[in-house]
């Protein structure tokens, strides 16, 4: 088995900026870890892809399930290429889906290719470069026609900045299909401040938009990961609410008026004045 391959102490790579990328066995729910500069980035279960141990994960999977009709192969576009979670959740859930993975560093795939390997089959092909940069560059067949598209980029434990922008958003809308959707990870803390001003930068771009948080985090009380949901179209969220509510760990769809009172107030981001996400203290990963 491909776990085997691995020892003890992970597999490691170095990256562009020096951080150290290492695959290491999980701690807490079986499966690995794709752990950078002492930042959790991704966990896979090789024996079964729709083991979501990371909550937003989760929530971005659930969404992804009410895409077309269940089964039905997806196009997909993935911002961020981590243990490559979300496009095996894809392949396994929807095979023959078509899915292209922007991710800055070559070492890191290959680092995941290898010890982690893909399965068979798999139609995923993987550019390299600077997420906002490639996606502005694909080929004409994807613009306007991927019904789903994902940004989860982090540089170490932060989102840089030009990755939070109108500008930005603007061009992953432009990949979309009209029923197609953007799901964004963001990481913010105490207030949302960060959070609150990326729900209004991807409001002025697409018009129906969701967010999905543990409840707490929602509320700004601790640092946590949210989820947007964004489309052109109306999203499917009849049943969203009580999905995101079971389970061990209670979560919150905010949509609507309360979205409206959520970022009231922000401002959109752009080039100008754009800042990368929040630091989480390192406290944030003891589990």
């Amino acid at each position: 088995m491909a776990r085997a391959r691995i020892e003890e102490a992970g597999p490691s790579a170095r990256l562009s900026d020096g951080t150290l990328a290492r695959v290491v066995p999980s701690r807490f729910a079986g499966g690995w870890e794709l752990d950078v500069d002492g930042t959790p980035q991704s966990h896979v279960d090789l024996d079964d892809p729709t083991h979501l141990h990371f909550e937003y994960i989760a929530r971005m999977a659930a969404v992804i399930d009410l895409l077309r009709m269940p089964g039905q192969p997806l196009t997909a576009v993935h911002l961020g290429a981590g243990a490559l979670t979300l496009p095996r959740y894809v392949e396994h859930t929807r095979p023959g889906s078509r899915q292209q993975v922007i991710e800055l560093e070559q070492a890191l795939v290959d680092l995941v290719r290898e010890n982690l390997p893909l399965p068979r089959g798999a139609q995923l092909r993987v550019r390299i470069g600077d997420a906002r940069d490639v996606a502005g560059r694909l080929p004409a067949g994807l613009r306007g026609a991927a019904d789903l598209v994902v940004s989860d980029v982090f540089a170490g434990a932060q989102t840089p900045a030009h990755l939070t922008t109108v500008e930005y958003y603007r061009t992953l809308a432009g990949l979309l299909a009209p029923t197609g959707v953007l799901l964004v990870n963001v990481a913010d803390g105490v207030g949302l401040a960060f959070a609150r001003r990326q729900v209004a930068t991807v409001r002025a771009v697409l018009e129906h938009v969701v967010v999905l948080a543990e409840v707490q985090t929602l509320k700004g009380r601790r640092f946590g990961n949210l989820v947007i949901a964004a489309s052109a179209a109306p999203l499917p969220t009849t049943w969203l609410p009580r999905l995101m509510a079971a389970g061990p760990h209670p979560a919150k769809v905010a949509q609507g008026s309360e979205l409206d009172e959520f970022a009231r107030g922000a401002r959109v981001s752009v080039d100008a004045d754009a800042e990368a996400s929040p630091k989480p203290a390192a406290s944030v990963f003891d589990r």
